[in-house]
């Protein structure tokens, strides 16, 4: 009588036995194609700065490989790089879109338009210390305001406002050249008619294809062939058909919570309404018993560290003022880059950019970009190579 599981075992033998000697590979291509379109960190020269009067800039960035990048990685349009920066004692991160279309990534090009914010904090650093031959770090290409035939419509409609212009800037361009295939309205608000930024740019690539239709909106005059007043939801349906339409929205806090407001009684189904934020996450309403500053305590692996916190900034802000390397991307709480622990103490998260999980919330994780502090804490940031890379 024979036994099954020796009868099985001996089979195994036998096709061991008949396999191949040749030795396993130790490298993959599968690998370094991985590596090229999704980078942890991307090593960049400026090659060309372009002035767009007194408030905003392009910087032409080409691979830098001194530090061994060759290739700049592919990206969809409206994707945007998380930019590293170490200014004094901070290291900081912030999320600025690609302008450039995913052709000219083949050329080893992006090109990325920041507006100067005179009270911020790193925009200033930009315009003072970012000139050709300037060396910088970034992720890999990061984001969602990309267009998807299976999940968008065929019909696009951006709102923009300001800097916030530059990812439909991309999204033009390739159409323009091919990449993508949809028809694309953009309503741009801006404040007069002589200070549209790249609005030159926008109308060439608007001339280019019947695809393309670009809308300017002012709201601080009246001029000829321009809209007047705000983006809102009677112009939407004057220029699309939103029951047959997805919704892009990029540019500051205001923006976005005004057009929220605006198309809430279409009650949109669920990813018809996608948002890029630019800048820091709104704040939570005032609560007169919080108070100003608290303490957090910090920990880090087996390391331990306590610094002070605005409790009207977020924690992110708070820990990258104190020098703590925090791995960050989207900062507006949507790409869970920057998760962390609440071991102790209270936070706030605003409900318009709470994005975590459902057990996130329940087991006491947080995004820090979009978690505001109300006491004393004590947290757990998992540890990242990023501390390297910020020197």
């Amino acid at each position: 009588m024979t036994n099954p599981l020796t009868d099985l075992l001996n089979e195994r033998q036998a096709h061991f036995k008949a396999g191949a000697t040749t030795p396993l590979p130790k490298h993959y291509p599968i690998n370094d194609l991985a590596a090229k379109l999704h980078p942890e960190t991307q090593y960049l020269r400026i090659t060309k700065v372009v002035d767009h009067g007194p408030n905003a800039k392009s910087f032409y960035l080409k691979p830098n490989p001194n530090r061994g990048t060759q290739h700049l990685a592919y990206f969809k349009a409206g994707q945007y790089l998380s930019v590293r920066f170490a200014i004094g004692n901070s290291r900081v991160t912030r999320a600025y879109a690609l302008r450039s279309t995913p052709q000219d990534a083949h050329n080893d090009c992006y090109i990325l338009t920041i507006k100067l914010v005179p009270e911020g904090f790193v925009t200033p650093y930009i315009f003072d210390h970012w000139q050709v031959g300037t060396t910088v770090e970034s992720s890999g290409p990061m984001g969602t305001l990309t267009y998807n035939q299976f999940r968008d419509q065929s019909h696009v409609l951006g709102i923009a406002g300001g800097s916030g212009i530059t990812p439909f800037l991309a999204l033009a361009g390739a159409i323009v050249d091919g990449t993508e295939s949809f028809d694309l309205t953009i309503l741009y608000g801006s404040r007069r008619h002589d200070n549209i930024l790249l609005g030159t740019e926008l109308a060439q690539l608007a001339k280019q294809s019947d695809h393309i239709k670009v809308v300017n909106v002012l709201s601080d005059e009246h001029y000829p062939g321009y809209e007047h007043g705000l983006i809102t939801l009677d112009l939407m349906q004057q220029y699309a058909d939103l029951n047959h339409t997805s919704i892009f929205v990029c540019g500051p806090n205001a923006l976005n919570a005004y057009v929220t407001q605006q198309v809430s009684p279409l009650h949109l189904p669920g990813g018809r309404l996608r948002q890029e934020l630019s800048g820091q996450v709104p704040q939570p309403q005032e609560t007169a018993k919080i108070p100003a500053t608290v303490t957090i305590t910090v920990k880090i692996q087996d390391t331990q560290q306590t610094v002070t916190a605005n409790t009207r900034e977020p924690l992110l802000v708070s820990l990258e003022r104190a020098g703590i390397v925090v791995p960050s991307a989207c900062r507006s709480g949507e790409c869970g880059w920057c998760r962390a622990r609440v071991i102790s103490g209270r936070v706030n998260t605003p409900k318009a950019v709470d994005y975590r999980r459902t057990a996130d919330q329940k087991f006491g994780y947080i995004h820090l970009c979009a978690a505001f502090p109300e006491s004393d804490m004590t947290i757990e940031v998992p540890v990242h190579d990023l501390a390297d890379q910020f020197g």
